[in-house]
């Protein structure tokens, strides 16, 4: 079991690194959280709880767009790690349930910020390997372009690859642990969060639309769904 454990550990910190190259390489929009935490779900053979917490991440972070020299938060570790958390632990505790999705999103946000920390340091650090290249294309070396490329793109995978590992190999257990051993009234809390985290992202990406009478009209429809929810459920 342990064994089997540590296995997907590895897969997923080696598949979300690769996944996380997108940020800055080819950005073909597969490192955002809906895309790489779906992954990460079929990889670990629960799509659904992948694809459920790609959205709610995808929301939460939909206004931050990586602009000029801004650097958003990891989003994609986030989602990658978040899944992972919630399904792994998961498959050692018999099924995953809102609670558990609450739980693992509401821990692995704070690490979307933190790496975001480290992306600036490795901007930096790649800006020394961009000044070299371009040195050596004044000289016309298009091997050292190559090397100088290839060692940025080496840096960012393997800077992904082990921090997705060390979260999950110290976080998964803990969670395994901890997570029958919560009172009921914390339960009830994070049952509570499973649905205001979406409310929370659709409140987020409203806030970037800018089409005049949007916002009453989506809230309009939500009290009809509300109020046609609650009277099928009183009939």
């Amino acid at each position: 079991m342990i064994r089997i454990l540590f296995v997907k550990i590895i897969l997923i910190s080696f598949a979300g690194g690769l996944l996380c190259l997108d940020r800055v390489f080819i950005q073909a929009m597969i490192s955002r959280p809906i895309i790489i935490a779906s992954v990460v779900g079929i990889i670990l053979g629960n799509p659904y709880t992948g694809l459920t917490i790609g959205a709610i991440l995808e929301l939460f972070w939909i206004d931050r767009v990586p602009i000029g020299i801004y650097i958003p938060p990891n989003d994609s570790v986030a989602a990658a790690f978040a899944a992972s958390l919630a399904i792994l632990a998961g498959q050692a505790l018999g099924g995953v349930n809102h609670q558990l999705i609450a739980l693992s999103v509401l821990i692995a946000i704070p690490f979307g910020i933190g790496v975001k920390k480290m992306d600036v340091k490795i901007v930096e650090s790649n800006n020394v390997l961009s000044d070299q290249a371009l040195q050596a294309a004044k000289s016309l070396d298009i091997r050292a372009i190559e090397r100088k490329t290839y060692l940025g793109l080496a840096k960012v995978f393997l800077f992904y690859t082990a921090v997705l590992f060390i979260l999950q190999i110290i976080f998964i257990p803990i969670l395994i642990w901890i997570y029958p051993k919560l009172p009921a009234a914390v339960s009830a809390v994070l049952s509570m969060a499973y649905y205001f985290l979406p409310l929370l992202g659709i409140a987020v990406a409203l806030n970037t639309i800018k089409l005049r009478g949007a916002i009453p009209v989506f809230c309009a429809i939500f009290l009809i769904f509300a109020a046609v929810m609650e009277l099928l459920h009183v009939f």
